[in-house]
């Protein structure tokens, strides 16, 4: 197949990836944008086998099948709760993918050509460190949302000239490379203290702060493989790159504004280190917990008008989102008017309590993002708050002196009553005390959010 058919046929592909990242953004119609990049990835990867034609096909047939297998095995068997985890793990995958690109390349040319040119030698330096990087700190990312590591920031004196050191001199050996001193073991140099850097990058960053980490790093990753597109000189890379790069970028920024927070407040300011004497400090106001009973709940929801259920981890944990769904259905039978307030960093990646209550058939129009769900607090009867702590703490919005002061939270303290599932009094990701919690209109149904809606349903049942 010559050059300008293939770039015809790529146009289908990337078409698709457009398309497809336009449907992602609506939960109703993201499984339809999964499945138009799917078919744009197999047009992709079809044309390419084809045009490359001297390389073996048997074994690119087997990597396919190796790849694609695990791939649609980990799919189907990961656990909801699991997901950013694995969209740290895959990634990392895409970001390493694009080292060994750099590093195959160099030993490719080198014998071939002698010094490659300028352009390839950059696009060569910055796709191995870059994707070096996003290898190693999704690896690390993984690990603390696997708990394989603490959550917790790990930092050390002198961090921050550590990582600031090793950067600089991976830079500096990116343009030694890049200036005429081809030797690939340079590269290798440059990829391994890139994942070194990738590594003591991620360590200091707490594990609330991933789901922005991940997003980030997956703008990195996309950026090191439209790079390595113009090693390949490869269209569809380069813009499938670009979009995976633009995209991450775009997250990234509305997560930290989310949390009102500059991205580099969050690389490096080690939230949550001092999160513990915030705690110990915290002011209640002299004011008491307030449990209840499963009867008394299911009382105050059957005969409200208005219900808000906010999910949070803990739902996604508890894996109570049929269960909430069922109650709802209950609720609904009895009048009641139910909607579920989505906070925009709930869970642990964009989008996470979105695709559990979808999993579950709640119905799309119920699903209200914050904006559009915050006025409605003042006319809610009950909000009821499942596994949800920080996205929901008064103190973001009242108190100058937490940490998390002017994060966008959602006003559930604006109910007329709160009910909050919740295992104990621990804090959230952020270590710190909630307010709401104390809150004379809060009442606590206390365990697994599973068992406790599994208990309201009957109870709701039976008036």
């Amino acid at each position: 197949m010559n050059t300008n058919l293939a770039n015809l046929l790529y146009l289908i592909p990337i078409a698709s990836f457009i398309l497809a990242l336009r449907f992602l953004s609506n939960p109703a119609h993201a499984r339809r944008g999964n499945q138009i990049g799917a078919v744009g990835m197999l047009v992709a990867i079809v044309v390419t086998w084809i045009k490359v034609g001297t390389t073996s096909w048997w074994a690119i047939a087997v990597g396919m099948l190796i790849g694609g297998g695990f791939g649609a095995v980990a799919a189907r068997r990961v656990k909801m709760t699991a997901m950013p985890q694995m969209v740290a793990l895959f990634n990392g995958v895409g970001g390493g993918a694009a080292a060994l690109i750099a590093l195959a390349e160099v030993h490719r040319i080198l014998p071939e050509a002698g010094s490659p040119k300028l352009d390839i030698s950059t696009a060569i330096a910055l796709s191995g460190l870059i994707g070096a990087i996003s290898f190693s700190g999704s690896m690390v990312a993984f690990a603390k949302l696997q708990e394989l590591i603490k959550g917790r920031p790990i930092t050390y004196p002198g961090q921050k000239f550590v990582n600031l050191a090793l950067l600089a001199a991976c830079v500096g050996l990116a343009v030694t490379l890049v200036s005429g001193v081809q030797d690939e073991w340079l590269l290798w140099v440059v990829v391994g203290g890139g994942a070194l850097f990738g590594v003591l990058f991620v360590l200091p960053i707490g594990g609330a702060d991933m789901p922005v980490v991940i997003s980030l790093l997956n703008a990195f990753t996309g950026v090191a493989v439209a790079i390595s597109g113009f090693e390949l000189e490869n269209n569809v890379m380069i813009v499938a790159g670009a979009l995976v790069g633009a995209s991450g970028t775009l997250l990234t920024l509305m997560m930290g504004r989310a949390m009102n927070r500059s991205i580099g407040n969050v690389l490096f300011g080690a939230f949550g280190q001092v999160s513990l004497q915030a705690a110990a400090a915290a002011e209640t106001d002299g004011g008491t917990v307030r449990s209840a009973s499963a009867e008394d709940v299911a009382v105050m929801l059957a005969y409200a008008h208005k219900v808000v259920f906010v999910p949070g981890y803990g739902l996604a944990v508890a894996q109570a989102q049929h269960d909430v769904r069922q109650l709802a259905d209950l609720l609904e039978e009895k009048g009641v008017d139910v909607s579920y307030a989505i906070h925009p960093v709930a869970g642990r990646m964009p989008g996470h309590m979105n695709v559990l209550l979808a999993e579950a058939n709640v119905p799309y129009p119920q699903l209200k993002e914050m904006d559009e769900i915050n006025p409605e607090f003042s006319r809610t009867d009950v909000a009821v708050v499942v596994g949800a702590n920080d996205v929901v703490n008064p103190d973001a919005r009242n108190n100058q002196g937490s940490p998390i002061y002017g994060m966008p939270i959602l006003n559930v303290d604006q109910a007329n009553a709160v009910v909050v599932l919740k295992r104990s009094m621990n804090p959230g990701f952020a270590g710190i005390e909630n307010p709401l919690f104390y809150n004379p209109k809060t009442v606590m149904l206390f365990g697994d959010a599973k068992d406790s809606i599994d208990k309201l349903i009957a109870d709701v049942k039976s008036l």
